[in-house]
């Protein structure tokens, strides 16, 4: 068990939609095994009114409801004073597009915390004195930002070293050299007449490796071709 497990706080105004994302699979067992704590704050214990307010109208009309700045200040300000984040985070639409690069990178970067937004969106202020970055799961909009937040933490733990029994696995997913995966089977070798391709079968594994590369260029090429410049002439992974 590492001296130091990464901290990643999450804040939401609806915490139960995370009750139990983080309680299975990947994410789930690195919390086992003290390689991650990850703690979900509830908004609504930081209102500042009897009936947990946390939001209310734009001004200049509109609408929608806006997150406040008071709650959210005063929930991450006690986080702060706990202990340092290397980053804040808001979850949101017109937010940086998250990549396998930035996952890499929050993976190594130390404590995380992050504001799932929710309603119409937060007040500007908060965006504009608390919050380091701003990331989007893609060019649309869901419900709120736990979902997103969701994504964002499962992406960075499984990077963690320990988290998956297959580190290997990890290292030659799709994204992580720039390219899409290589096709994938397994047992049986023929299910109605359909064969998995002798080389995968053949133990020749500078061909196997060979055979991979083409293919994840072939289909980066098919289906992704803004990411192939750059690996065109790659050699074999």
């Amino acid at each position: 068990m590492p001296d130091s497990p990464l901290r990643i706080d999450v804040v939401s105004a609806v915490p139960q939609l995370l009750g139990s994302v983080f309680e299975h699979s990947i994410v789930g067992r690195a919390r086992e095994r003290g390689l991650v704590d990850v703690v979900v704050h509830n908004l609504h214990d930081y209102a500042t009114d009897r009936f947990k307010h946390i939001d209310d109208s734009p001004y200049g009309g509109g609408a929608g409801m806006i997150l406040q700045c008071a709650p959210i200040f005063a929930c991450i300000e006690e986080l702060q004073r706990q202990r340092s984040y290397a980053e804040v985070i808001y979850l949101c639409p017109d937010g940086e597009v998250l990549n396998q690069r930035i996952c890499n990178g929050l993976s190594l970067a130390g404590n995380l915390l992050l504001l799932a937004g929710h309603y119409k969106g937060i007040d500007e202020r908060v965006r504009q004195t608390l919050i380091t970055r701003e990331l989007s799961i893609g060019d649309y909009v869901v419900s709120g930002g736990e979902l997103p937040a969701a994504i964002l933490v499962d992406a960075v733990v499984r990077l963690l070293p320990g988290a998956v029994g297959d580190a290997e696995s990890v290292l030659e997913d799709s994204f992580m050299h720039g390219l899409l995966d290589a096709p994938h089977y397994t047992k049986p070798a023929d299910f109605r007449g359909m064969t998995v391709p002798d080389v995968l079968r053949s133990g020749n594994h500078s061909h196997i490796k060979a055979w991979r590369h083409e293919q994840a260029l072939e289909k980066t090429r098919r289906r992704r071709p803004d990411l192939l410049p750059p690996h065109e002439d790659a050699p074999a992974r």
